[in-house]
């Protein structure tokens, strides 16, 4: 096997600019080795019982890599972990940061595109060279003691965490923005020790099997990134989970606070605080950026920072965090947010795409308040007819039918269902190759999203639909007598449902498996559309998919 890292830093200080066999796909094929494949799962859900011994092979697994907790700790981080919210939390409290000239480190999950983008400095995903470099460096620690380790290496995520922490110290960033995977307090970006201060955005039910199946048990494990004496805050919750939070909080010795409402906040000056990201829930992350950014900003910027944390050795419990006037780099910070994937608007032509991630029925309702109130004002400008058209698919162990049934009232024409599978014919698309789960288990979902579907608009339920081959050697769906469809790909479906109108995706360079005649005769309608409005949720995997194939420039 090659083993590029044994001497990948002489080579590539020499050879730079033209070094190719190193590459960033090399780097990506490389890591996607790690991924957990569908052989293994049963051994990971059997070690989900003891998620203790898991976070503590993190430690190993970083000392390897040639990293240490103490130099972690220099990383000034600031950790969130949410269910609903968290990223859009850490994208606020990350450009409010670098409004005031902080060099800043941005560790998220899942990419939409490329798998870079999970580890940003500055706001912009690392680049190809930078991100190849780092891989094999890391990567390369890691294989050469696998055989005195039982041949053991990080899962994927894991080593993206690890990869993440060997970036931010390399690039010297001023503060660390970190995103909790899953839960909290076993989460592998749990190994932090000293974080300047901790959020809680938005809890809901999600990850049941693994965090359980109620809101207290939830609140549990995200209550697990406190800290002694490290200040946390949290917007407002349900009575039950804020309970537990708070009796977490006091038995770690954190002193937590819930943020205020976001119109407590006072601007003399500019008036309504303007954000970069739409919908209404994003007023509470916003609230919760704005506290996070100015605890942070108070130990950096004051002599007596680091005293003033110590004193709040050994407190815990729960108080109202004071509302305060954001200075007009934290207003601006707030307005010129941007968050791919959550409440995006695309308009090309007369198609106007809808973009939003929601994958929980929280999340769901949320998108669908969302999406209502931007459509409804586009289309009451708009001249001609109209056609809605729902993009939908949802992944793991998601509650499908209740997030269809919030969809209902949007009223589409179309149900479009797809897998995660962004064309069946293409060259290696590596940063979303997903090893997890088979074609023919995520087409099942799809036709069971499907009957779903129809089920829930009143329709008699048909004999389930058969599955045929196409030419691109993916299964195909056969004709149904509804308006509903489903794809092998989430390019037929976009195609489909734009019908040629979206020069982007009619590129002759884009190749999809033939449908049949008479699924590309329902179509007739969207023809005759003067406007198309395409809402894309369920999953972030499907909506970053989407825009691989829409803004092609997220792909280079």
């Amino acid at each position: 096997a090659r083993k590029p890292w044994l001497f990948f830093d002489a080579c590539y200080a020499k050879h730079r600019s033209s070094y190719h066999f190193y590459s960033l796909q090399d780097a990506v094929c490389t890591l996607n080795t790690l991924q957990t494949n569908a052989s293994a799962l049963e051994q990971v859900r059997r070690e989900r019982g003891h998620p203790e011994v898991q976070l503590q092979a993190m430690f190993g697994f970083l000392k390897r890599a040639g990293l240490t907790v103490e130099e972690l700790d220099h990383l000034n981080i600031i950790h969130v972990t949410g269910t609903k919210g968290k990223g859009s939390t850490c994208a606020f409290t990350e450009q409010i940061l670098r409004s005031y000239g902080f060099r800043t480190g941005f560790y998220s999950s899942p990419h939409l595109v490329q798998v870079r983008e999970r580890i940003r400095v500055d706001g912009h995903p690392i680049g190809r060279d930078l991100f190849a470099k780092y891989f094999w460096e890391v990567y390369g620690r890691l294989d050469q003691t696998k055989d005195t380790h039982g041949g053991t290496m990080p899962a994927y995520f894991r080593f993206l965490t690890i990869l993440a922490f060997h970036v931010f110290l390399q690039e010297k960033v001023d503060v660390a923005v970190i995103e909790v995977g899953l839960g909290g307090a076993y989460d592998c970006t749990n190994i932090i020790r000293k974080p300047w201060v901790c959020g809680i955005s938005s809890l809901g039910i999600d990850h049941t099997s693994i965090l359980g199946d109620t809101l207290e048990k939830i609140a549990w494990q995200k209550g697990g990134i406190f800290k002694p004496g490290v200040p946390a805050f949290t917007v407002k919750q349900q009575e039950a989970p804020m309970t537990v939070l708070q009796e977490r909080a006091k038995d770690i010795g954190c002193p937590l606070s819930v943020c205020p409402e976001l119109d407590q906040y006072q601007s003399s000056v500019s008036g309504p605080v303007r954000l970069g990201l739409a919908g209404l829930h994003q007023r509470s992350n916003a609230s919760l950026a704005l506290q996070l950014a100015h605890c942070w900003l108070q130990r950096r910027c004051s002599a007596g920072g680091e005293a003033a944390v110590a004193s709040a050795e050994g407190s815990g419990g729960l108080c109202a965090a004071p509302a305060f006037e954001p200075s007009p780099r934290m207003l601006r910070g707030l307005a010129e947010t941007e968050w791919q994937g959550r409440n995006q608007c695309l308009t090309r032509s007369s198609i106007t795409y809808f973009l939003d991630g929601a994958h929980t029925t929280r999340s769901m309702q949320a998108c669908v308040s969302w999406f209502s109130e931007a459509a409804a004002q586009r289309e009451a400008s708009a001249t001609g007819s109209v056609v809605r058209v729902l993009l939908f698919n949802a992944t793991g162990e998601r509650d499908c039918v209740a997030m269809l049934k919030l969809l209902l009232p949007c009223h589409f024409d179309f149900a479009v269902f797809c897998p995660n599978i962004t064309e069946t014919i293409a060259a290696c698309n590596a940063d979303q190759q997903n090893f997890n789960v088979s074609v023919e288990n995520m087409l099942t979902r799809c036709l069971d999203n499907q009957r779903s579907w129809r089920v829930l608009h009143g329709q008699e339920e048909e004999p389930a639909a058969e599955l045929l081959i196409g030419s691109g050697g993916l299964p195909l769906v056969a004709e149904r007598r509804s308006a509903t469809l489903v794809f092998p790909c989430i390019l037929s479906a976009l195609q489909w449902i734009t019908q040629g109108r979206d020069s982007v995706l009619s590129d002759p360079s884009k190749h999809v498996a033939p449908v049949k005649a008479s699924v590309a005769a329902k179509g007739a309608l969207l023809q005759e559309a003067a406007n198309i409005h395409v809402l894309i949720t369920g999953s972030l995997h499907l909506v970053g998919g989407a825009l691989k194939h829409l803004e092609p420039s997220l792909a280079s």
